[in-house]
């Protein structure tokens, strides 16, 4: 679960602000950790109501090429009643996101199903081959890994999309990163080893080390 931050701003600051001041859980005199415990409480729960959360995770690209606008309304309305779960997991709220993810389910099913058939019926067109190409495109992107890289760019600020340059790019990153500044140096072994004391040492006993400790 993570909370949209990054919708705090303007006016929704500004009801953010209001909601916490309107709590006042630190106008209570009581001990430190108890005080910054409903703090942290309180502003979890206004941030949720005021500016939403979502379930995290990485986002993986969507197909919605075939949405339309009863499966745009139900999704909305179980996003809703997702968001009312989270603040109340009252039996009402409940049995509401499930009939909603059951609605939404629907919606999508059948309008999946018409935008097929539509598609089928134009594929002796040029439209119909518009399309086909279209869905190749979008399907080509799905197996690209094309979620863990936005971009990148080159130590001049050249966006780099071709796989090589970007290979390149994070070669050239991590060996400065590990080697530093000494990169490229070799470090010649001397032959101190054969100056080595090879006297004999006589191993402690097990008495002595009772005896130490």
């Amino acid at each position: 679960m993570r909370t949209k931050w990054w919708k705090f701003r303007g006016e929704t600051a500004q009801t953010f602000k209001e909601g916490v001041l309107g709590e006042g859980p630190w106008k209570e005199r009581e001990d430190a950790d108890d005080m910054w415990l409903k703090m942290e409480t309180c502003v979890r729960k206004v941030a949720i109501e005021v500016l939403g959360a979502s379930r995290g995770g990485k986002q993986e690209g969507k197909d919605t090429w075939w949405w339309n606008n009863e499966v745009q309304m139900a999704i909305k309305e179980k996003k809703e009643y997702f968001r009312h779960l989270h603040l109340d997991k009252s039996a009402t709220n409940i049995e509401g996101c499930k009939l909603a993810k059951r609605a939404a389910k629907r919606a999508v099913s059948v309008a999946k199903g018409k935008a097929y058939d539509d598609l089928y019926q134009r594929l002796g067109t040029k439209e119909g081959e518009n399309d086909i190409y279209r869905m190749a495109r979008i399907c080509k992107r799905k197996k690209c890994d094309i979620n863990q890289i936005k971009c990148i760019k080159d130590g001049t600020d050249r966006l780099l999309v071709k796989d090589d340059e970007i290979k390149g790019r994070w070669r050239e990153y991590f060996d400065k990163l590990f080697n530093g500044e000494n990169e490229g140096t070799i470090f010649e072994l001397d032959d101190s080893f054969d100056d080595t004391n090879r006297r004999f040492v006589r191993r402690f006993q097990e008495a002595e080390i009772g005896e130490a400790l």
